[in-house]
Formats: structure tokens, C-alpha cells, sequence
């Protein structure tokens, strides 16, 4: 829903595949172009995708399908997405690139569609980043109209540049998008679909031999991890609001340790039990870290204070009457240079403390650097908090261990 009103769902990238396949296939066995054509869905029911166009080539035929990622447009929204089929046998023509094949038919990674070079995806190295689902549904599209070996060369114009923009590049993917969907269908804010992306990274990151991963909320961590410390590309994983996906993950690999880096008005909230940070879904953490950093000012320095102004530094009003400060950043902002390394580490503390317990099942709190242990499970959690400029507010636990290359 979005202003009371329904969005409108999409069709994934796996799906204008399938039915650029079957358009082509069509056109190249009957010689007449498709204005539309009719595909199975994987969970069932059939679809029908509009063809953006068609062309017969010497040997082979095209067609192509325009992404509609409906109300909520991703990255690849409105991309086109072009197969090229053929039929296989002696000395027919086949495109060279990158390939995969399933039941006689070969799929080929053309301009556009990304290339495998990691473990630990679904789709091994070498081949092209068509995923299982879409793999299937461009066999099934192609196997309704014909039994004979066949090939299809997938490419996007603008897939290339348009994959900078996603998580390709750091699992792995290269030369361009991958294709996906595992029900056809788009749709919109899939919470779940940002949960498969963190599951989808955390197995590259251990198949890749990431033993200490960083996990960070988004762009303000991530930029800051590379800057401050010295990642390799598969360690840094971005959760964005979906801390406790990434946390009840990470137990499911071998990783010796994990650091959580991002501004403290988001991950102050994993310390009160808040595993959705999103603002909708979590309380604002400014008034709790107003709090604290109360319990920690010197009060000698506080009476100070208060005597030559008339009010503590977490009291006074701003202009317009309000109290001040209203958000996590102007805590800060209004503390001393110690007192807000002090604040700093006490909140990394808590944080390490509450991903300790989360990770282990426990109630009780222990010093840090955490171990967390459960069933054999150990992960040491250590914390590193920055400001809205990416420099270091406090931390927790053994972080220099990452300051070193890895």
C-alpha cells in the first residue's frame, strides 16, 4: 500500500527472458512475429507479457521484452531484455560467450547479462548470472513450441552500467545484470527479497574464505568500512533495516567474527532489542541515547555547566522553545571531544552486548570483546560507530583486527 492505495506488482527479469525466448523461438519456427505471448508461472497460473519486438535474423530470430518492475521500480526497471534463439545441430551458428545448459538447451550470456566468477551463488563460476528459477522458465517457455536442441543468447542494453548500481559487482557478477525472480512476479518493497540479497552475500563472503565479515545499514556505514579499514570486496555485507536476518545468518557459516559499523541512530536500537531499524518499524533512538549520555556526564563538569548557562547540555531549548537536542547526531554534536568518545563506546558496548545475546540465545551480558557461542557457534562481535561523516564516535571489541588487510 502506499497513500491508501494498492501498488501495482511487475514482472521480473527472469520472466521478460522466458518470454523474449518464447517471442523469438515463435517468430523463427512460424515466421510470425508476436504481439504478446503466454508463459507458466513457477508457482503455478499462467501469464501473459507484451513483446517490445521482434526480427528474424539469417539463422536466428530476436525479440525483446521492456521491464515493468510495477510501483515499486528497482534499478532495472524498464530495461529492455533481448533474446536471441537458434536451433542447435552441425554447423549451425552459435553465439560465443559465457554458457550454461539444461535439458539440450544452451544459455548464453550476451552484452548486458552478468557473468559468474565467485563461489557460492546458485549458479557456479563461468556461467552466465541467470538463476535457477529463470533458467527453468526459459526451458519451459522454449520446450512448449519445440523438442529440438536450441540455443538463446541473452543481453540488455545498458545492463552493464545499470549493474554498478546493484550488489553485483560485490558477489562477483561481472559485465552486466543478473537475471532473477523465483515466482515471475514483482512485488513491490519485498522485504523478503532484501533478506534473500543478505543470505545471498553472507554464503559468497564464506565461500569465498570471509571469516570476519563487516556488516553495515547502507551507504553511510559502507562508505566508512572501506575508508577506515582494509576490506576485500565480498566482506562488506550492507542489512540495511534487517538486522535480525543477518544476525540468525551468520551462524550458518564459518566466520570466526563479526563487525557492525554504522551511525549510532540506527544501531543504538539493536542495543534496546530493536532488530527492524526501519523508522517505521522502530522507535527514534535519540531520547535513549539523550538518556546515557546523561548517566554519563561528570557531574562536577554538569553543575559547572549548568551554573554558568542554566541548563545541562542535554537540557536547554533551542529557539523555538524545543528541547534540544533532537536527534542522535545533535547528542553528539553537543557533547566534548571525550565525552563523546565516551558515549561512543559505552553505546558500541551495549550494541556488542545485544548482538552477543541474539547471536547466542542469551540473557546475560558480558564483557567485550563477546564471544557468542551457542551449539558449538562462536563468533566474536565487535563494534565501530561513526558520525554522518564517516569519522569514528566509539567502538567495541577488537576492531583493529580489521584496520589490517585482510
Amino acid at each position: 500500500m502506499k497513500n491508501g492505495k494498492a501498488m501495482r506488482t511487475g514482472i521480473t527479469t527472469g520472466t521478460c527472458a522466458a518470454a523474449a525466448a518464447r517471442a523469438a523461438m515463435q517468430l523463427l519456427l512460424t515466421g510470425r512475429p508476436a504481439e504478446r505471448v503466454e508463459l507458466a508461472l513457477p508457482g503455478g497460473g499462467r501469464l501473459v507479457v507484451p513483446i517490445e519486438r521482434c526480427r528474424m535474423e539469417s539463422s536466428s530470430a530476436c525479440a525483446a521484452v521492456r521491464k515493468d518492475a510495477g510501483g515499486d521500480a528497482d534499478a532495472t526497471d524498464a530495461l529492455e531484455v533481448v533474446a536471441e534463439v537458434g536451433l542447435g545441430g552441425p554447423g549451425e551458428r552459435v553465439p560465443p560467450g559465457a554458457a550454461g545448459e539444461l535439458d539440450g538447451v544452451r544459455i548464453i550470456a550476451g552484452p548486458g547479462v552478468g557473468v559468474v566468477t565467485l563461489p557460492g551463488l546458485q549458479i557456479p563460476p563461468g556461467e552466465p548470472a541467470v538463476n535457477p528459477v529463470p533458467r527453468r522458465m526459459i526451458v519451459s517457455a522454449l520446450r512448449e513450441l519445440t523438442a529440438r536442441a536450441c540455443w538463446v543468447c541473452l543481453s540488455v542494453p545498458g545492463g552493464a552500467e545499470t549493474a554498478e548500481r546493484t550488489f553485483n559487482p560485490r558477489l562477483g557478477v561481472v559485465g552486466g545484470i543478473s537475471i532473477l525472480g523465483t515466482t515471475g512476479i514483482v512485488r513491490p518493497y519485498s522485504q523478503e527479497a532484501i533478506r534473500d540479497t543478505i543470505r545471498c552475500s553472507l554464503r559468497v563472503a564464506a565461500a569465498c574464505g570471509v571469516r570476519r565479515p563487516v556488516l553495515c545499514p547502507g551507504n553511510i556505514g559502507a562508505r566508512s568500512a572501506r575508508r577506515l579499514l582494509g576490506l576485500t570486496p565480498q566482506q562488506l555485507v550492507e542489512v540495511s533495516n534487517e538486522w535480525s536476518c543477518a544476525m540468525d545468518e551468520l551462524p550458518a557459516h564459518p566466520f570466526e567474527a563479526v563487525l557492525l559499523v554504522g551511525h549510532p541512530g540506527k544501531l543504538a536500537k539493536l542495543a534496546r532489542g530493536e532488530w527492524d531499524t526501519h523508522s517505521s518499524r522502530s522507535q527514534p533512538a535519540a531520547a535513549w541515547v539523550t538518556e546515557l549520555a546523561r548517566g554519563l556526564e561528570n557531574p562536577r563538569r554538569e553543575r559547572s555547566r549548568e551554573a554558568a548557562s542554566g541548563c545541562g547540555p542535554h537540557r536547554c531549548a533551542n529557539a523555538d522553545g524545543t528541547k534540544a537536542p533532537r536527534t542522535v547526531e545533535g547528542v553528539f554534536a553537543s557533547l566534548t571531544g571525550d565525552e563523546r568518545r565516551r558515549l561512543g563506546d559505552e553505546i558500541a558496548s551495549r550494541v556488542a552486548t545485544a548482538a552477543r545475546n541474539r547471536l547466542a540465545g542469551g540473557e546475560d551480558a558480558c564483557s567485550v570483546p563477546v564471544r557468542a557461542s551457542d551449539g558449538g557457534v562462536k563468533i566474536i562481535v565487535s563494534v565501530l560507530l561513526i558520525d554522518m561523516q564517516g569519522n569514528e564516535l566509539g567502538a567495541s571489541g577488537e576492531v583493529d583486527a580489521w584496520r589490517k588487510a585482510q
